[in-house]
């Protein structure tokens, strides 16, 4: 069954967002205060991708074709033309083709990518990991609820956090299996001396 397709706009940035991380932004382009108002107005989520060719501010950059949905969970605008928002990861999409607006704004035609599969084994050291950094940080720091238990959460929650290059976070992103994503979180661990 092919999945269902929506337009959405794009926000490329020089970093990866996972599903239920979140992520602080200060808004003040044009264009993005304009697809900020929209979102708000519709209450719709944009995309987050990383950048592969460009940069954040002046004209549009190029976006991976994978990403993930943001929505808007708190905004403010403490002065005219700033927008300070916290977003949280929703699904991860594909994008099938994008349209840039006069204005800079890109939008595009994606399309969600399938839920996955819970994975059928944990890697201990990975939650024991995770549960050390909670300890340590505070769970305020985490998005809710802390989910011990759930492997892709674990997953993603440490390559967020993990000094690792956004190419690699994105190819942690891209993946389409649980397991194998947090067999490679497991193995960034240990090239970080994290875990044997």
């Amino acid at each position: 069954m092919a999945a269902a397709q929506q337009e959405i706009f794009i926000f490329p940035l020089h970093t990866v967002l996972f599903p239920d991380g979140v992520l602080p932004l200060k808004v003040f382009e044009q264009r993005y205060l304009e697809m900020t108002k929209a979102c708000l107005r519709d209450n719709a989520p944009f995309g987050v991708c990383l950048i592969r060719e460009g940069r954040e501010v002046g004209a549009p950059a190029v976006p991976e074709t994978v990403g993930c949905l943001a929505a808007i969970t708190q905004w403010d605008m403490p002065q005219l033309g700033l927008f300070q928002l916290v977003t949280r990861g929703g699904e991860r999409f594909r994008i099938l083709g994008t349209r840039i607006a006069r204005n800079g704004l890109i939008s595009a035609d994606v399309e969600m990518l399938p839920a996955e599969a819970p994975a059928a084994a944990m890697d201990q050291t990975c939650r024991e990991v995770l549960g050390l950094i909670i300890e340590k940080v505070g769970a305020e720091n985490f998005p809710a609820p802390i989910r011990l238990d759930d492997a892709a959460w674990i997953a993603y929650r440490l390559a967020e956090i993990l000094p690792i290059d956004t190419t690699v976070k994105q190819q942690l992103l891209e993946l389409q299996d649980a397991a194998e994503r947090l067999a490679r979180v497991r193995h960034v661990l240990a090239e970080q001396g994290l875990a044997g």
